[in-house]
């Protein structure tokens, strides 16, 4: 059990339990007592049909939207009350966006050993060298980034046909000698497991409750995203449109991802700059602004396929599609630049710290970069990049169209 009360703050009330799939017999007594004696208990329903009949406490099934739930938690602040969670209410679970409601002090946790580390402890699989994630109530797609030969990664899967379409989906990426472990009803009596190559599933009935071990085996022709950023352009759907991968990489290391922040990619064009800022760091997020709406159906797929469907595209033209929206820690002007006040908006708009990149390949778009760099300082960085192509039986070098970019910190 976890409790940071000080003397100032209010005595703990809000009792957070987490349960294994061994139901409340695997409670410590004091978890047991919190839940027995607490005034009011809200859960999912699989959790709360496991509590006895106790006349006067007040039971409540988790509602949708959550943010309902809280609301009803934080009307009876003060209160005994008892949230009963999945195993551990910190891997995956409720604790983080109870914690974002309320004060850790006014807490008592008592985590249950999670489906992670349960699998983690069947497999015989380190945790730190496996990648924990979850496609309950996540899109598949977000798995993309962490598939490569060899990765070990622990999935929570949405229900029992979970494993079928991840094996389906691991084949048509490539992976399907993949070996997929799907370890069921973990902890509880009837814990069972299943396990063969994802190109060679078989129709199978699955627990509902069921968490899957993947080894990747990627196929010689797959698709393997690289973790640096410079992918290549054909991993993208374009129309043209796209900043090449060489001017990508050095506009991502002036942008300068860190964990967590957010970026806005104004003229997004295939969403190439957003895609690579979010695949950074799993945290970051990013809007795609564009004018064109076939770009930004473009720019939706290219997201989902590259793994971060999460990103935002919004259809407009800037400086007036910015508006409402949260500060960005950094901003990339890839389009519209020329936009008279785009780059003094877009500054005014950065967190302090933020940082600005924006890139040029015409006459007028240098023309306002170097404007911008001498009313405001920052780097001026001119690019000029040329490619091997075949010159009759041998090869020339044929140059690319030189890019400008512009970048600035704030202070």
């Amino acid at each position: 059990m976890t409790s940071l009360a000080t003397n100032e703050e209010r005595a703990p009330w809000l009792n957070i339990v987490g349960v294994g799939a061994e139901g409340l017999a695997g409670l410590a007594p004091d978890a047991r007592m919190a839940l027995d004696t607490a005034a009011t208990v809200i859960g999912g329903a699989r959790h709360l049909e496991m509590l006895p009949e106790r006349p006067g406490q007040e039971r409540l099934v988790w509602p949708s939207p959550l943010e309902t739930a809280l609301d009803w938690i934080e009307a009876r602040a003060g209160q005994p009350l008892c949230v009963l969670a999945s195993g551990d209410p910190f891997w995956f679970g409720v604790g983080a966006t109870l914690m974002r409601r309320f004060p850790v002090a006014q807490t008592c946790v008592w985590p249950a050993p999670s489906a992670f580390s349960l699998a983690a402890a069947r497999m015989g699989w380190p945790l730190q060298q496996t990648r924990c994630l979850s496609v309950h109530g996540r899109p598949m797609e977000a798995l993309r980034p962490w598939l490569h030969d060899g990765a070990r990664l622990l999935i929570l899967s949405r229900d029992g046909d979970t494993p079928a379409e991840l094996a389906h989906w691991l084949t048509g990426l490539g992976f399907g000698d993949s070996t997929l472990t799907v370890l069921q009803s973990l902890g509880a009596d009837r814990e069972a497991v299943v396990r063969a190559r994802a190109g060679a599933w078989p129709e199978v009935a699955i627990e509902a409750l069921n968490t899957v071990a993947l080894e990747c085996r990627a196929d010689p022709a797959a698709q393997v995203l690289a973790a640096s950023a410079g992918r290549p352009e054909a991993q993208f759907e374009q129309d043209g449109q796209i900043t090449k991968r060489e001017v990508r990489a050095v506009a991502l290391a002036l942008l300068a991802p860190g964990r967590g922040e957010r970026l806005w990619d104004v003229g997004a064009g295939s969403g190439s700059i957003g895609i690579e800022w979010m695949l950074a760091d799993p945290a970051n997020t990013a809007v795609a602004i564009e004018p064109r709406a076939e770009r930004l159906e473009r720019i939706a797929r290219n997201a989902s396929t590259l793994g971060v469907p999460a990103l935002r595209p919004i259809h407009g033209r800037a400086p007036e599609a910015l508006e409402d929206l949260p500060p960005p820690d950094a901003i990339f002007i890839g389009g519209g630049l020329t936009t008279p006040g785009l780059v003094e908006h877009c500054i005014d708009q950065l967190r302090p710290g933020g940082r600005l990149v924006a890139s040029s390949v015409t006459v007028e778009g240098d023309a306002v970069l170097a404007a911008a760099h001498e009313r405001h300082g920052g780097e001026l960085t001119r690019i000029n990049v040329s490619r091997a192509e075949p010159l009759g039986g041998m090869a020339g070098w044929k140059p690319l169209r030189p890019v400008t970019l512009w970048s600035l910190r704030r202070g």
